[in-house]
């Protein structure tokens, strides 16, 4: 146990960029590696930096693709192609304590239709600018192993909710609020984590996360949240270490005068595959891909096809 448990401290981030995407359909809560659960081998400092990149570009209602437009009453999205570029910092006071911080900056394209389908409602727009930082306690004094652990903190408004179409026949006119780098609005991050060996080269992996703000903020609320992951990875390889997740996401509806609450929450499921690569004693990389297999959203929204996740960390 001893030696497990230093082997799943010693690799890669906490709290995943995926965490800031405003709507059910753009990902989930994909974990970059065990160390995502919070876990560190002792005290210290470790900066995580990794790039997510995912284009929204299938309209889907329910569990259907939808290919039929106009659609009365709702928008006709065309694309979302979303990247993320996320600085993790974590530090462990002791076995027991630690703190995490994500700072994302976002580069988002979109293009829209709108919903009159004759070009009068049509706009574009790209916004790059620093999202919601989060910063998350832990606590893994529950257990002797030290693999069992409850995790708290906030999601703070420091990214722009105030951005503007700058293309098409609506530019200058109000980005959607689910579109912007930050939603305006303080959220409570609260989960917990269990993690453990199988067998000699075998270890799982287990969290739920939920996430709900607790202001709105000029006539929007996002919708609460819970992530559920499972992982599991093998580690007779050596410096390569494959793993599979399962990511789960229910969302709820977005609300307020300002929101888009018929065609915002829902429910998906992904399959994650990915492998972890050591480079040096204190330095590791990272892969992944993450593959829808069940999504029902609510009204008509913008879907991925996949996300691909990279980055590295590294102990200071």
């Amino acid at each position: 146990m001893k030696v497990s448990t230093r082997i799943i401290g010693a690799v890669l981030a906490v709290f995943p960029a995926a965490h800031v995407f405003a709507c059910a359909s753009c990902g989930c809560s994909l974990s970059s590696d065990w160390d995502s659960q919070g876990l560190s081998s002792g005290p210290g400092i470790r900066v995580d930096l990794r790039y997510d990149y995912l284009n929204q570009n299938q309209v889907r209602s329910g569990t259907e693709k939808v290919s039929n437009w106009p659609v009365d009453n709702h928008e006709q999205e065309l694309f979302t192609k979303n990247r993320y570029f996320t600085a993790g910092f974590d530090y462990s006071a002791s076995p027991d304590w630690g703190l995490n911080i994500q700072l994302p900056y976002i580069d988002r394209s979109h293009g829209t239709n709108g919903l009159a389908f004759d070009g009068t409602d049509a706009g574009t727009s790209h916004t790059h600018n620093l999202g919601d930082i989060k910063v998350v306690g832990r606590y893994t004094g529950l257990t002797e192993e030290k693999n069992l652990g409850v995790q708290f903190g906030l999601k703070l408004p420091t990214g722009s909710h105030s951005e503007n179409f700058s293309g098409g026949a609506i530019a200058g006119d109000p980005l959607d609020r689910g579109l912007q780098p930050g939603s305006g609005t303080t959220d409570a991050i609260l989960g917990a984590f269990k993690f453990a060996p199988i067998s000699q080269n075998w270890d799982y992996f287990l969290q739920a996360t939920a996430q709900f703000p607790l202001n709105s903020r000029d006539n929007y609320k996002p919708g609460k949240s819970l992530n559920v992951n499972a992982g599991y990875r093998y580690m007779g390889l050596g410096s390569i270490v494959p793993q599979l997740q399962i990511n789960g996401r229910i969302s709820r509806k977005d609300v307020g005068t300002n929101a888009s609450p018929d065609d915002s929450g829902g429910k998906t499921i992904y399959l994650s595959p990915g492998l972890t690569f050591t480079i040096s004693e204190k330095v590791k990389a990272y892969a992944f891909i993450q593959l829808p297999i069940y999504q029902n959203l609510n009204g008509y929204q913008l879907a991925p096809r996949s996300t691909v996740s990279v980055g590295t960390r590294f102990e200071l």
